[in-house]
């Protein structure tokens, strides 16, 4: 996608083959900057610490991350030291995992001098994957977006809420909730977005909004608590979020407050529909709620909020009282009878295993 006129990925290669290039995320969007990842633990810190997030893009970094460790070391026992070392950085999205996995299936059984170019080829290769699969997700989900645009007075807009940030900042390329809203906007179809600030890290507020403005996709920024009403009201036509893991069973986690989202969306008659990277299914579990680790980061992020002051200082404040403990789970869990249905790379289906299975079927 664009910043300025100028094409970037969220990741990508310098010129010299061996410095990885990020989007410093967190500054965002009043400063936008690219930062240098030169080693395993530069990776490590820019997936913690959330200079980038998103699950796939959390996953090419991973596998970046795996590139730059060859470059230090690349006997059997750094790999598998890298793989721990990077799999402990965030433990919800499964892409992250997914990512590791696939690179140290490969460069273990390579000889150690053929480690370092292999790791970086298929850390190319992942990022080119997710670029493709999200075109994809987009131009089903706009399908999805056609068909509610049928239904309405021709030239009538149609109203998408989403929550976080699923677009193109939160993966390589395109987004997953995102994809079908930009290729909307290029097939004509008037859409507007309500962008939920997304507490309390405020992603919607500081990075979806920051994309909808930069492509010039009319789009308004709502309080979280918000949603309900305007569904309630009718104002919204349609619910697109992202995901950072989903179940065999068709469980979906993903921000907090995605949940919230889809008993509002039930409550009205409102389609909720879950963009869904196949990377971010995870095979291996069934029930969401027991099963997938819920990560709960640091109470100052929901204690001080990130901003811009009116003499243009961009600080963090506090906003509650010294003794005042914050509690801080990043993810909740959106059971699959909420969902309208998942939004694939290989089209739509229903959120339950036999319908994701006759959609990959080499999962059975």
């Amino acid at each position: 996608m664009k910043v300025q006129d100028k094409h970037y990925r969220s990741i990508w290669l310098d010129d010299d083959g061996r410095t990885v290039k990020i989007i410093e995320q967190r500054l965002l969007p009043h400063e936008f900057k690219i930062v240098d990842l030169t080693s395993r633990k530069d990776a490590e810190i820019a997936i913690a610490d959330m200079l980038v997030r998103g699950a796939p893009l959390i996953g090419a970094t991973a596998a970046y991350g795996m590139a730059l460790a060859m470059a230090e070391d690349t006997s059997d026992a750094y790999v598998e030291q890298s793989w721990q070392a990077l799999n402990k950085t965030r433990p919800t999205a499964i892409n992250l995992r997914w990512a590791l996995d696939r690179v140290k299936s490969v460069l273990l059984p390579l000889a150690p001098n053929e480690r370092l170019e292999a790791a970086y080829k298929l850390a190319i290769e992942i990022c080119d994957e997710d670029v493709e699969i999200n075109r994809k997700i987009g131009e089903n989900g706009l399908a999805i977006i056609r068909e509610i645009a049928a239904k309405k007075k021709p030239g009538e807009t149609i109203n998408i809420l989403t929550h976080c940030n699923a677009g193109w900042l939160a993966t390589v390329d395109w987004g997953t909730a995102t994809s079908a809203m930009y290729h909307a906007q290029e097939a004509g179809i008037p859409i507007h977005i309500w962008v939920d600030e997304t507490r309390p890290r405020n992603q919607g507020a500081q990075l979806t909004s920051w994309e909808m403005a930069g492509h010039g996709v009319p789009h308004t920024l709502i309080v979280d608590n918000a949603g309900g009403h305007l569904m309630q009201h009718g104002q919204v036509d349609l619910v697109i979020v992202g995901t950072d893991r989903t179940t065999a069973q068709g469980d979906v986690c993903n921000k907090i407050g995605t949940y919230l989202k889809a008993l509002a969306a039930k409550a009205n008659n409102v389609p909720f529909y879950v963009a869904l990277p196949s990377p971010t299914i995870d095979w291996t579990v069934n029930d969401g709620i027991k099963e997938i680790p819920i990560e709960e980061r640091t109470g100052k992020e929901v204690t001080h909020v990130y901003g811009k002051l009116a003499d243009g200082t961009v600080t963090s404040v506090q906003i509650s009282p010294d003794s005042t403990p914050g509690g801080n789970p990043a993810f909740d869990v959106t059971p699959a009878n909420l969902i309208t249905g998942l939004i694939t790379e290989r089209g739509v289906c229903a959120a339950n295993n036999e319908a994701m299975l006759k959609l990959f079927p080499e999962h059975a």
